[in-house]
């Protein structure tokens, strides 16, 4: 404290001197307001009190320091090339000395691609996190998966991030998981900046991609380059910012040349400068201005803009390159810092528990207190891994707090920050970063604080499992290895449920898709050495009703002692379209007809009832319940006899109203060549999928469809007999619908005989 009080003192002095050997220092010209100013906001300081003045002298300590910091994820479609970019991004900032490929031959693979199974298979199966440093800019990255079956890597990555990187493939364009991807960053409210990847490859033309994205994501975007060449003449980048052209020599393109604008591109670039400045004014004020009254616009002016626009998620700038043949990814990693927010730019909202769960917004500095979000875990060797964002505050090392959603004090014993599986040990961590703590009891979701606030923060949202297998050890030996093995992937990850089959007693594992349940299938074998046998895959259908009726059902038993007495009377309706709830109670008896003690057991009847329907066994959705009248009895009405009416009374009422099975639809595309066109939609009408796009991409046909996930087994085989092994596609969840008349009738026969057994 007293080297601060000493220079401030010094700083006074040399004030004071300089008003006085200034012209204004004379008894008849006063001092200038900005030096006077100036004077009192020191002798204010001067004189605060201690602890005030502390405060004042920390604060640009983490300022500055939360300044650098970006939080940023790398986010595309399958094959885009997000991993690959990763590795150069670690390469050029010093964070690894290799560059090693996805599918390398020398069989290391990719830094991010830590486990054996995503070696082998050359996809990213669970989001891994790094940080890095950059021109005295820290950057933590999440790698994301690009697979629909790993979306909730995506969903809880996107929660916690400051900003994202969208890679779209020059050749490709804007595909089906480029879009669902754009839409988790939109339900999460992040900035982001687009990549234009695969430059050099045949067919790239980023123009086309950049059109795609307008229309199919509604971007307002404008490329911040364009680049030299295209395919296998590409050479470089012309920055529209700085109207500078970049070239990329070296080994490993680690040298960046800049030159003037080569002669041929001048007016290209003129015209796609004013294209870029076109497209910010249309967001930006202060642009808008400076453009409409013809001023000349800086390079810092345009960039100031970008980075306010971008911040405020009003616009998107596009860059361009090749991650394979290390172009473009110096001038990306400057667009992080010069158009992605920093933590303190980033407004994020809790919720207060002691107050009714009242919506706070958060500091995001050191200095308020200490709020973390547990994101992600990992089960490792020495147990549980825990990924965690603090939000505000700082977390120390040795240090104790409070999981909100359980109440339980821990101790943070070990603290680090992860470089993909490696971990390196920190003593603390404040807002705005990422971090690893060792042996936290949680779960994904739950949020940590000092203790001095009872603050949560919203979790991330986890779409419904689609996909269902029976699985059994081989051996019996193994059933304890087994049953650890499938509790550590369910706290892992949220999408991965089990559950008992009542009829068969078989352990049913249900997840997002073929591949999800398949990776998990191999990881139980290889992590846990448990041969399991797999049944046939299930799809989880649902039932609901279509119309309203009314039920009145009495519960009555008498048996020497006390008796049961409940009698329940209400309807039920379908819930309408959209709604957010798949199940709503409602009481609306007037009086005592019931005593008010016995509601809660009424609904909790009616719910258990709505997790088996009574036409193929499967739960119930799209479903409000409402009491209406009722009766008891003095003596023999009691809690079990209210739910047992409850349950009764939903399945004599359920056949009143015209129940239905529901099934998942799926979105699928396909990118086929045109000669195969007409078998490939046959084959999707034989399937019962509707096809509700084609769009012809160079040689190959682009066709979107919706297809019953139930007749989407085995599909992969079929395709690549139908197209000599050319076809490719994609699929994810749409929603589930109605199943036709006769698929219905199949269903409820299939599981009769289950049921008579």
């Amino acid at each position: 404290m007293a080297g601060s009080r000493s220079s401030t003192t010094r700083l006074l002095y040399t004030l004071r001197s300089s008003l006085k050997t200034t012209p204004y220092s004379s008894s008849r010209s006063p001092a200038p307001p900005s030096q006077i100013t100036a004077l009192l906001h020191l002798h204010r300081h001067y004189s605060a009190a201690p602890a005030v003045r502390a405060k004042d002298d920390q604060e640009p300590w983490w300022k500055e320091s939360m300044n650098k910091v970006r939080n940023i994820g790398i986010s595309a479609h399958i094959d885009s090339g997000k991993t690959t970019l990763t590795e150069r991004v670690l390469f050029y900032t010093g964070r690894i000395h290799e560059i090693h490929e996805v599918r390398g031959k020398d069989g290391v693979g990719a830094k991010m691609d830590s486990m054996e199974l995503e070696r082998e298979k050359g996809i990213t199966i669970q989001s891994a996190a790094t940080y890095c440093t950059w021109k005295d800019y820290q950057i933590n990255i999440i790698d994301t998966p690009g697979h629909v079956d790993f979306t909730i890597e995506v969903e809880r990555a996107l929660r916690v991030l400051d900003g994202a990187i969208l890679v779209l493939c020059s050749v490709g364009g804007v595909q089906s998981q480029s879009i669902t991807v754009d839409r988790q960053m939109r339900r999460y409210e992040v900035p982001r900046i687009a990549f234009i990847n695969k430059l050099d490859r045949m067919g790239a033309d980023p123009w086309k991609v950049l059109n795609q994205a307008r229309k199919k994501l509604r971007h307002h975007s404008a490329a911040v380059q364009i680049p030299i060449g295209l395919e296998e003449d590409f050479q470089g980048l012309v920055d529209l910012v700085q109207l500078k052209a970049y070239y990329f020599r070296g080994s490993s393109g680690e040298n960046v040349v800049t030159e003037e604008i080569p002669a041929d591109m001048q007016a290209m670039a003129a015209e796609k400068r004013r294209e870029l400045i076109e497209a910010v004014s249309d967001v930006d004020d202060q642009l808008a201005e400076a453009f409409l009254s013809d001023e000349p616009i800086s390079s810092a002016d345009l960039e100031a803009a970008i980075r306010r626009a971008t911040i405020a998620r009003k616009f998107i700038p596009v860059f361009m390159g090749s991650a394979f043949k290390n172009k473009g990814v110096q001038p990306l990693l400057d667009g992080v810092f010069n158009y992605l927010p920093c933590p303190l730019e980033v407004d994020n909202f809790a919720l207060d528990q002691s107050k009714k769960e009242e919506k706070v917004k958060l500091s995001g500095t050191p200095a308020g207190p200490m709020v973390a979000l547990a994101f992600k875990l990992e089960e490792r060797p020495f147990g549980q891994l825990t990924y965690l964002r603090i939000y505000d505050g700082v977390l120390k090392k040795g240090e104790f707090i409070t999981n909100i959603n359980t109440g339980k004090k821990i101790k943070v014993s070990k603290l680090g920050r992860m470089h993909s599986d490696s971990m390196e040990d920190i003593q603390e961590a404040h807002a705005g970063q990422i971090v690893a703590v060792f042996g936290l009891d949680c779960a994904s979701g739950d949020t940590f604080t000092d203790g001095s606030v009872k603050y949560t923060m919203t979790s991330m949202n986890v779409p419904e499992p689609v996909v269902s297998l029976a699985v059994s050890p081989v051996s019996k030996d193994s059933g304890k290895q087994f049953s650890k093995a499938l509790n550590r992937f369910q706290r892992e990850d949220p999408t991965f449920r089990v559950g008992l089959d009542p009829e068969s007693g078989q352990t049913i594992i249900s997840g997002m898709g073929e591949l999800h349940l398949d990776i998990y299938v191999e990881r139980i074998r290889r992590e846990y050495k448990v041969d399991a046998t797999v049944g046939k895959p299930r799809v989880n259908f649902r039932e609901t009703i279509t119309q309203r009726a009314e039920f009145d059902y009495l519960h009555k038993k008498q048996s020497g002692g006390q008796g049961q007495y409940g009698r329940v009377c209400g309807y039920m309706e379908p819930l309408p379209a959209g709604s957010e709830t798949k199940f709503e109670f409602e009481n609306m008896i007037i009086g005592q007809a019931i005593p008010s003690n016995f509601i809660p057991h009424i609904e909790k009847g009616f719910r258990e009832a709505a997790n088996s329907g009574s036409l193929i066994g499967f739960p119930v959705e799209n479903i409000r319940v409402v009491m209406t009248d009722g009766a008891s009895h003095a003596v023999d009405s009691s809690e079990l006899a209210f739910r047992l009416a409850s349950i009764y009374a939903f399945r004599q009422c359920y056949t009143k109203c015209k129940p239905v099975i529901l099934e998942p639809v799926m979105l699928v595309e396909l990118k086929v060549p045109t000669e195969f066109q007409g078998n490939v939609s046959g084959d999707l009408n034989r399937r019962k999928g509707i096809i509700v796009g084609n769009d012809q991409d160079g040689d190959d046909s682009v066709i979107t469809a919706l297809v019953p996930l139930n007749n989407m087994f085995g599909y992969s085989t079929a395709l690549r007999s139908m197209t000599q092994g050319k076809g490719e596609f994609t699929m994810e969840y749409k929603e589930h619908s109605p199943v036709s008349a006769d698929v219905q009738t199949q269903l409820i026969n299939a599981h009769k005989p289950k049921t008579a057994e």
